[in-house]
């Protein structure tokens, strides 16, 4: 809908004939007051419209008449701006919004049933409680009108999408689940803005808040860095990622992924809602004081069910000593959730990775660039990998990163002239040195079917990685990579879902997403991949992947138009893409796949 400013008429107020307008406000000043808004759109009207326009409008028609004004009405809502393929309404309380949108969305589900799936009216839903600002003569805007219309553009078809300080008033109130979406960012909204999407019962498709798992299940917090001095986030992030690794690697516990527990980074957060978030029962969290060559890290583990701490301890030793303080966090934790777990187990979560703590360092720099998903980021990953790997050659896990950055390049476009043999040549030297660092392996599985397409060797690499690490979430989505471009949707979709869980709220869930996309693409079930695609597009509108996989789904459902579009889309994105470059890609085992793959990307107009 974009930027909306619209009228207003104060809820329960009246006024007579030759009064204020309706909506002004007395003495003509400039008001602010706090509104739940609620906006409102239909998914592919255009497409609709174009299908079937007088159908689809008459229909429309009814629905607003018979189903959409009376339970706005019911709830002591106001419909302030109707446009043709959507609404925008006002609710003086957030719980009131809420309960009108899931009636909505429920309705229509039900009167849309029988209809074919290319006819269906669906909509998406955003609400939001901010601050909106009512001028002299009535009219309403501002961001807490802005952020609803933004929430509604990204909210998947028949679903609600609330923002958090919607989300803060409902506790307790409402009879339905929320899933988080963590942090977003909404095009022209300054500040990211938390988002969740409320679940009910009859949206079977999408699950609930995840459940506590059955073994002990944990999420690490960014640590605070103590130090003083700002540029030394990349080293506390850095060791807490390693922390979450060496947990990770303990077969008997389930942990919540690096990119989900960042989400919650400078935030003041309740431990309690964390757990309940993320479906954990430990929360750890703590800060680290570097000074000099000096190191000192305290942690704290509290059970998020009950709010009480489990373990307290704190940590001091040399820089150079870092590998055995992360050590002795790792077993301190296990030890306090589980005692029975064996101390060799402890031990084998961790392995020191290079004797150089200089060249860890500059491993740890390069993490954040890589994590940016930007072509600025990936060329400082390139730099800082390259230099660890001048002090250290044998430091297989920055080799395995540099690897990887050249693979996932070529995919981006981002890539240099020869990324591809040195992408493969590097990988297969991990394999060489790395057998037993899951993270390493990961990423050499991944290059190998990519880039080498090797696809046996990257089936068996990616298994013994999930098998030194089976609480990776990104084993998880690399395995489903691997698997999708060995020819195995369905085991790849498995993977992918699997990935979601330890990772609910991830910034990159988007690669998972377009991951499933892709795997339905294969399996030739347009539908599921479009709306799948659509879902990453939203999510990560700069990973290149999700844009193809919408492309050649709507290709396949024959709307050229809407593919089109999207290819243009795609092409302001990546302007260097080519079928020529797609072809020297092919990281496809399935030929028959990657044909079907390149005529629709040429149908929908992709330059060769």
């Amino acid at each position: 809908m974009g930027t909306m400013r619209v009228a207003h008429l104060e809820v329960g107020r009246t006024w007579t004939r030759g009064g204020p307008r309706a909506g002004a406000w007395p003495g003509g000043a400039t008001q602010r007051h706090l509104a739940a808004i609620l906006a409102c759109d239909v998914v592919g009207y255009s497409r609709l419209t174009e299908r079937d326009e007088r159908g689809t409008l008459e229909r429309l028609k009814i629905y607003r008449k018979d189903l959409l004004e009376p339970l706005v009405s019911e709830h002591q809502g106001r419909i302030v701006k109707l446009t043709g393929d959507g609404m925008l309404c006002e609710f003086a309380s957030v719980v009131n919004a809420v309960t009108s949108a899931m009636a909505i969305q429920q309705v229509l589900a039900e009167h849309e049933a029988e209809t074919p799936e290319e006819k269906r009216i669906r909509f998406r839903i955003g609400v939001n409680l901010g601050d909106v600002v009512c001028e002299e003569d009535g009219d309403l805007y501002g961001d807490g009108v802005n952020i609803a219309a933004r929430l509604e553009s990204i909210a998947d078809p028949g679903t609600v999408v609330i923002s958090g300080t919607a989300y803060d008033h409902l506790q307790g109130k409402l009879d339905c689940g929320f899933t988080p979406l963590g942090d977003l960012r909404l095009k022209n909204i300054e500040r990211p803005v938390r988002a969740y999407r409320v679940e009910t019962d009859a949206d079977a498709s999408v699950a609930a808040p995840p459940p506590l798992p059955e073994k002990p299940s944990i999420a690490v917090l960014p640590f605070t860095n103590m130090s003083g001095d700002p540029d030394q986030e990349y080293f506390a992030d850095g060791l807490v990622e390693d922390i979450i690794t060496g947990l990770s690697r303990v077969n008997s516990f389930f942990v919540i992924a690096r990119n989900s527990s960042f989400t919650y980074k400078g935030r003041a957060v309740d431990l309690r809602q964390v757990g309940r978030e993320l479906g954990v029962h430990y929360v750890l969290e703590g800060s680290i004081r570097r000074a000099g060559s000096r190191l000192r890290i305290s942690g704290q583990l509290v059970d998020a069910i009950s709010g009480h701490h489990v373990w307290a301890g704190r940590f001091e030793g040399d820089v150079s000593d870092i590998f055995d303080l992360q050590d002795k966090v790792t077993e301190s934790v296990v030890g306090a959730v589980e005692p029975s777990i064996q101390l060799e187990e402890i031990k084998q979560a961790r392995m020191k990775p290079t004797d150089y703590i200089s060249a860890y360092d500059l491993y740890l720099r390069a993490l954040p660039r890589f994590y940016s998903m930007t072509r600025e980021g990936f060329a400082d990953v390139r730099r800082l990998t390259n230099e660890a790997l001048s002090i250290d050659p044998g430091f297989s896990l920055a080799k395995a990163l540099g690897a990887y950055i050249r693979s996932l390049s070529v995919s981006q476009c981002w890539h240099e002239p020869d990324d591809t043999r040195v992408a493969a040549r590097m990988a297969r030297e991990v394999l060489a040195e790395a057998r037993d660092d899951p993270t390493s392996l990961r990423f050499a599985a991944q290059v190998i079917a990519y880039s080498a397409k090797e696809y046996e060797m990257a089936l068996g690499t990616i298994e013994r990685s999930l098998l030194l690490n089976p609480n990776s979430a990104q084993g998880h989505t690399g395995s489903g990579w691997v698997n999708a471009h060995s020819g195995r949707p369905l085991v790849a979709i498995e993977h992918f879902h699997r990935a979601m869980r330890l990772s609910p709220i991830d910034p990159e869930k988007g690669i998972a997403l377009s991951g499933i996309g892709m795997s339905y693409l294969m399996l030739e079930r347009y539908e599921e991949a479009l709306a799948w695609g659509e879902r990453a597009l939203h999510e990560m509108p700069n990973y290149g992947s999700s844009h193809r996989v919408v492309i050649m789904a709507l290709v396949k459902l024959n709307r050229l138009d809407e593919a089109r579009a999207a290819a243009r889309r795609l092409m302001e994105a990546f302007p260097t893409y080519t079928l020529t470059l797609q072809r020297q890609i092919n990281p496809w085992q399935d030929k028959a796949f990657a044909e079907r793959y390149l005529e629709a990307l040429g149908i929908s107009g992709v330059p060769d």
